[in-house]
């Protein structure tokens, strides 16, 4: 048997509900967690049809598996990957069609999970350790006979054939999960270049994330050792009536950035500074099977990297979407809010522009991942406002100077109001994430 699959009940009566019409595909997601074990289904998520100017809701959904709209599956999936906190994660897809197709089904899923990989990675700064689960699951349900077909592929490996895989329903799994959380002040100045602004921004993101990666993480008061259980200090009795919530702390300091990093520091020409400051709110989650606090930590870094360049995205998707530049003065950030899952003892997350209301984005939760959410249900008191300041041109910037002071880093982005699944641009994301990666001096993260 292959690798195996624990899965929330709720996935099963939502699976066993869905209306697929007669001679159409549906496709959709998975969400949950990985583990050595096991993964952790917690969600399923149908992928909402592409509107078509004209179009009527039957006319946009795919009517086989050739009309599947590849490049839409993987932006929804790009876009919900943001919605997730730290420990939580797109694991897969399922795909619900006729019979007549059920032969080519895998070789369709096979290419969605492949397409569905490459576009959540686009937007992730830290390097994969060799303890991530690369498995991705797969679902082939019969839109008549409602059977299913469970299989794995290894987004390692293009060449893979599909694995067996074990899918088990159980209630009640990620009710307890503890919930690790702390928060992040940030106060950065950098300097923004016109030149070779992919690679300033690559090498810059790569060097903000790897200090994060190496920084100390306390949790609740104590570091963390790579060995130590998270729920070790609990009592059972504890355990087994209410969810943990473990508050953290990461430290990084100067002594964390490689030598070279900052025996390469230079002096070169930049057409201004950005600074950005403010405080974030990150989290994450962990399951119950004996979780290290090594893992607890890794999770928690990861949300801090992936809400930091999710909001420069998608801040920067919203100006490219009304054709504003980043233009000198003082602008209001988007903030991070927070919403429960159904019943899962979870809280999947969004960002609200200051134009916005909390019934924009419990709009965006209802589309991109089908929760049902009341205004009052969105929380909006976790985060101040952030605020970015672009100062006017200069003639030169010290870049070893910014490397050399100390700074933290702050910086939000959503997708705007009424935005379902938008295409970025490359030069766009790379404008805006140089905002916030270029500076790598002194970084403090603290609760």
């Amino acid at each position: 048997m292959g690798r195996g699959y624990i899965v929330e009940e709720c996935v099963e009566k939502y699976l066993t509900n869905l209306s697929v019409a007669a001679g159409s595909c549906e496709i959709g997601l998975f969400i949950g967690q990985c583990s050595a074990q096991r993964d952790f289904v917690v969600l399923a998520v149908l992928t909402p049809h592409r509107n078509t100017e004209g179009a009527t809701e039957s006319q946009t959904a795919p009517s086989s598996l050739d009309s599947i709209d590849v490049e839409w599956v993987a932006e929804h999936a790009r876009q919900v990957s943001r919605m997730l906190p730290g420990g939580m994660s797109v694991l897969g897809l399922f795909l619900v069609a006729p019979p007549e197709v059920s032969k080519e089904a895998q070789n369709t899923l096979k290419k969605l999970v492949f397409a569905v990989d490459k576009s959540i990675s686009k937007s992730r700064l830290w390097e994969p350790s060799e303890d991530d689960v690369t498995d991705r699951i797969t679902l082939h349900i019969c839109s008549k006979t409602r059977k299913a077909v469970c299989k794995t592929f290894d987004v390692k490996d293009p060449k893979c054939s599909a694995k067996p895989a074990d899918w088990r329903y159980q209630s009640g799994i990620s009710s307890l999960w503890p919930l690790i959380t702390c928060n992040v002040r940030l106060d950065l100045q950098i300097p923004v270049t016109s030149e070779n602004v992919d690679k300033s921004i690559k090498d810059g993101l790569r060097m903000w994330a790897k200090q994060i990666d190496a920084a100390l993480c306390l949790i609740n008061g104590k570091a963390v050792t790579d060995d130590s259980e998270l729920l070790s200090g609990l009592k059972k009795s504890t355990k087994a009536s209410q969810q943990q919530a473990i508050r953290a702390q990461i430290l990084v300091s100067a002594e964390d950035t490689d030598a070279d990093q900052m025996s390469s520091a230079v002096v070169q020409e930049c057409s201004g500074s950005v600074c950005v400051r403010g405080a974030v709110h990150c989290r994450a989650y962990i399951h119950t099977n004996k979780p290290k606090t090594k893992h607890a930590a890794q999770a928690l870094k990861r949300d801090v990297v992936n809400t930091v360049f999710s909001r420069v995205e998608m801040l920067l998707e919203d100006l490219l979407m009304s054709e504003k530049d980043l233009a000198s003065g003082q602008q209001d950030l988007p903030r991070r809010v927070f919403a429960p899952l159904s019943s899962s003892g979870l809280s999947v997350c969004d960002y609200i522009f200051p134009d916005e209301n909390t019934a924009d984005v419990a709009e965006r939760f209802k589309e991109m991942l089908g929760c049902d959410l009341a205004e009052g249900d969105v929380d909006a008191s976790m985060e101040a406002q952030i605020r970015c300041s672009v100062l006017g041109v200069a003639d030169g910037c010290d870049e070893e100077a910014a490397h050399n002071e100390p700074v933290q880093s702050n910086a939000e982005t959503v997708p705007k109001k009424n935005a379902t699944i938008q295409y970025a641009a490359g030069m766009a994301v790379a404008a805006a994430v140089t905002l916030l990666a270029t500076a790598t001096s002194l970084l403090y993260l603290t609760e």
